[in-house]
């Protein structure tokens, strides 16, 4: 009689994904809110989609990851912090029109299922998701044997938020003359990992537990901060606006820019209208020293320091003159740089 075969024989553990489940259902439950309409477990998600306090709902979603930021959770057991990561990533890319999260949902793969693994992921998610507001809706957890090393995963999330059509921040009113305020970020956030991994551990020599005294911590710990949520500081903004000479109703906020993956010179552009163009100013806000370390470790060129790193602005606020003071008595922003007369580029100066 021949040998019979199992799902786990082939590397497939349902307990274990079950065992996984069971330890982050708790954690997602504790982000759900009256619009929640399904248990964890469901085939799908339902959230409620009635917004009777708009006039015209218009829903925003984005879909991301962590990137080789993962690596330093791999090499230092700290698991927690990703995951709120990817979802104050999401809900920046989607605050920059203005939108609020409503729900949220990962992807988590790996080689071979560690239900404490998983399950401390999903804290670091459910805790960033309660702190913006946000649901964690659900989720896929895949367990793929010989597709990912050991010890290793992927992690994506997908994020949904709405917005009043009358108050999408777009960028179009955005004029020469206005100006560019930065909201300082605590470190790399979530982009430019290869860059920095190679620069610190290859190029320095460096391990993630080696203390450096000019970063005040450990290269892990520099590198592990987590990526903010800027929702807290500029949600109370987000409906204001101002009524210009010709009695025209502007946005107190005019554009937002969320510094991720291309830094300054990619991510600027793509909320400006034809006919302006960015000029920022190095030295007018307080740079994290550990951009200035990778940028003499690696001999790295100005201008791909600020196409691949956010240099220690997380987001860009672009207003008029008129609303840079109120705006910078609730958010701690500073004045970095001015709109002018171009072609949707940025300029360092």
């Amino acid at each position: 009689m021949s040998q019979s075969i199992s799902y786990a024989d082939a590397g497939v553990s349902i307990d274990n994904a079950n065992r996984a489940v069971a330890k982050i259902r708790d954690f997602a439950r504790s982000t759900f809110n009256e619009r929640t309409l399904t248990e964890i477990g469901s085939f799908g998600g339902m959230f409620s989609g009635a917004f009777p306090n708009m006039a015209d709902p218009i829903l925003v979603a984005s879909a991301d990851g962590v990137g080789t930021k993962l690596k330093l959770a791999f090499e230092t057991g700290i698991h927690n912090t990703v995951g709120a990561d990817l979802v104050n990533h999401c809900v920046n890319d989607i605050l920059v029109q203005g939108a609020r999260p409503l729900f949220f949902l990962d992807y988590f793969a790996t080689g071979k299922l560690e239900p404490d693994v998983t399950a401390s992921v999903v804290e670091g998610m459910a805790r960033a998701c309660k702190e913006n507001g946000c649901v964690l809706l659900g989720g896929e957890t895949a367990e793929m044997p010989d597709f990912y090393p050991t010890g290793e995963y992927d992690l994506a999330g997908f994020i949904v938020g709405v917005v009043d059509k009358a108050k999408v921040i777009d960028g179009k009113s955005i004029v020469p003359g206005d100006v560019v305020l930065g909201i300082p970020s605590n470190g790399l956030q979530t982009n430019g990992y290869s860059l920095a991994r190679k620069l610190f551990f290859e190029v320095g020599g460096y391990k993630a537990d080696s203390y450096i005294d000019e970063l005040g911590s450990t290269v892990g710990e520099a590198l592990l901060a987590t990526h903010q949520s800027f929702l807290p500081q500029i949600g109370s903004l987000l409906d204001k606006v101002t009524i210009a000479d010709e009695g025209v109703r502007v946005p107190l906020i005019k554009g937002l820019a969320h510094i991720t993956g291309g830094g300054f010179l990619e991510n600027i552009p793509r909320i400006l209208p034809e006919g302006v163009a960015v000029e920022i100013k190095r030295g007018t806000w307080p740079e994290l020293p550990i951009f200035g370390l990778m940028q003499k470790l690696g001999n790295v060129s100005e201008a791909e320091m600020f196409r691949t790193f956010n240099m220690g602005i997380g987001m860009i606020v672009i207003c008029s003159p008129d609303g840079a003071a109120e705006i910078k008595q609730v958010m701690n922003a500073e004045t970095i740089g001015r709109v002018v007369s171009g072609d949707k580029t940025v300029a360092i100066t």
